[in-house]
């Protein structure tokens, strides 16, 4: 079976693009990795709707990747701040391989906004495609091989 015979309405690229795909989402899972937590912050760094805003951080906590935690702070009503769940916690390296890609592509010719080390040494981050193997080879896209999963359907 080829890949244009393969009926990709169930390809867990395409789900996953329908739960963080839209740019709104991946800005508020941005900020989120960058320790943003509560809804006025979000608006605030973000600068989208407050529709948007709540469309979207409803859309994250349905889908597991934000918690919603209460809060109150004395004299106001509770409010909600918005924490990564583990779920959450697991699209890190797609979204730092978005900045890697970014940083090369479109980035600022003074550099990038955002710089990532590694704390116990001070190295720059970066993503690679790793050979699970023993020889953990680091890949490119042409070295691999992409066959049919289980889950292939043909096309009817």
């Amino acid at each position: 079976m080829k890949w244009l015979e393969i009926d990709t309405e169930n390809c867990s690229v395409r789900r996953t693009l329908d739960l963080v795909g839209e740019k709104w989402s991946l800005l508020i899972l941005r900020d989120a990795f960058n320790g943003v937590r509560r809804y006025d912050d979000f608006r605030r760094h973000i600068g989208l709707s407050e529709a948007v805003l709540a469309d979207r951080l409803r859309k994250l906590v349905a889908a597991g990747v934000l918690s919603s935690v209460p809060y109150r702070e004395p004299g106001t009503r509770t409010r909600h701040e918005y924490r990564l769940t583990p779920k959450g916690v697991d699209l890190w390296p797609v979204m730092l391989a978005l900045k890697q890609w970014g940083d090369t592509h479109t980035g600022d010719p003074e550099g990038p906004v955002l710089d990532i080390r590694h704390t116990a040494c001070g190295s720059p981050v970066r993503v690679v495609v790793q050979c699970a193997g023993e020889d953990a080879e680091v890949l490119t896209a042409r070295e691999v091989t992409a066959t049919p999963g289980p889950a292939a359907r043909r096309l009817p």
